[in-house]
């Protein structure tokens, strides 16, 4: 997953009229950090939050304690919640949010490397809808290499998603 094309990414997103914010946990801004590291980035990043801790999700995004207490931190339920706070603070159209674990040993009972992601994309018109895509992926790596390749990956699936939510705005439904 490491063989994301930056320079043609931040050109479909320019073209796109994405601009973007991220909503990180594991990933700790890495996702940000990786697009701001390419030229041109000015244009499609707005912002980064970084909500390591469950108290963070919830004082900085608003994610609802329900949804932290019924659903593992490491879940696709928390990383949609996460995209929905982000959404509301920020005016970039395209939050990507991540939570997960890179070691076994904050959760145990979760496999070291799962990640969960979530793409949202903010209505182009009041008609549109809100579209939302979650996934989760399982890394296998070093602690570093898992947030790696989470970046890397959250970044590399912007245009499959773009794709998708365009046909279905069209009132294509393509399946996923």
């Amino acid at each position: 997953m490491n063989d994301v094309d930056l320079a043609s990414l931040v050109k479909t997103m320019s073209e796109a009229k994405l601009t973007l914010a991220t909503a990180e946990s594991c990933t700790a801004g890495l996702i940000a950090s990786t697009l701001a590291d390419q030229e041109g980035a000015a244009a499609v990043l707005d912002c980064a939050f970084v909500t390591y801790s469950p108290q963070a999700k919830y004082r900085c995004l608003g994610v609802e304690q329900r949804v932290l207490a019924e659903n593992n931190l490491c879940s696709e339920a928390v990383a949609r919640a996460m995209a929905k706070g982000a959404a509301e603070l920020t005016p970039a159209n395209l939050i990507i949010a991540n939570t997960g674990v890179a070691d076994d040993i904050a959760e145990p009972q979760i496999p070291a490397g799962t990640q969960c992601f979530a793409w949202l994309f903010k209505p182009q018109d009041r008609f549109d809808p809100l579209v939302i895509y979650t996934e989760t992926i399982v890394f296998a790596g070093t602690r570093e290499q898992i947030r790696q390749q989470s970046a890397h990956y959250a970044l590399g699936r912007i245009e499959h998603w773009l794709r998708l939510a365009k046909q279905e705005r069209q009132g294509v439904n393509p399946g996923v």
